[in-house]
């Protein structure tokens, strides 16, 4: 059986790049897309071309989708364009950068140049706490799970395996 046009249409959409999908999605909603995720755009362009060929919503669906819309907040984040415009900035001027404060020491864990020791199968493993992390046997580690994998092989919370009391107990 022979494809119609709008199934030759929908098979084109799977075997277009990115840059041809979001063509496409122009052409279609009369619109720029702000997403370039592939799947995303071949679904919304599938969609449409099906809607202007055979019909869209109807009157009733539309009615109570614009009713549920109504009860929801659609986005979280406004698109910069529109926030610049509700600070009443031009949008090429910048916000300051955010500062971010250092991350704070764990009080679970001795303060930096301290040490961890744990015996584990009748061997006495020492580990290093540093700025940044861990050191153990001459390597340096992200996170206390991390040396824990090395020593034993298997995975292991690192509080657990350290025998650090977690927040939750030592409240």
């Amino acid at each position: 059986m022979k494809p119609t046009p709008i199934e030759n249409e929908l098979l084109a959409l799977k075997h277009m790049p990115p840059r041809q999908l979001r063509k496409r999605y122009a052409d279609l909603y009369g619109e720029l897309s702000r997403s370039c995720n592939r799947q995303w755009l071949i679904r919304r362009c599938a969609w449409r071309i099906q809607a202007l060929a055979e019909g869209g919503l109807s009157e009733r669906a539309q009615r109570r989708a614009k009713q549920l819309a109504r009860d929801q907040d659609l986005r979280v984040i406004p698109p910069k364009d529109m926030a610049m415009a509700l600070l009443d900035r031009p949008a090429d001027v910048q916000q300051p950068a955010r500062k971010y404060g250092k991350r704070t020491h764990d009080a679970r864990l001795p303060m930096p140049g301290g040490q961890l020791i744990r015996v584990y199968k009748g061997h006495q493993y020492v580990v290093d706490v540093l700025d940044n992390g861990f050191a153990y046997d001459g390597r340096r580690y992200k996170s206390l799970s991390a040396v824990a994998h090395a020593i034993t092989g298997g995975h292991w919370n690192g509080y657990k395996f350290f025998d650090i009391a977690t927040s939750e107990e030592s409240e």
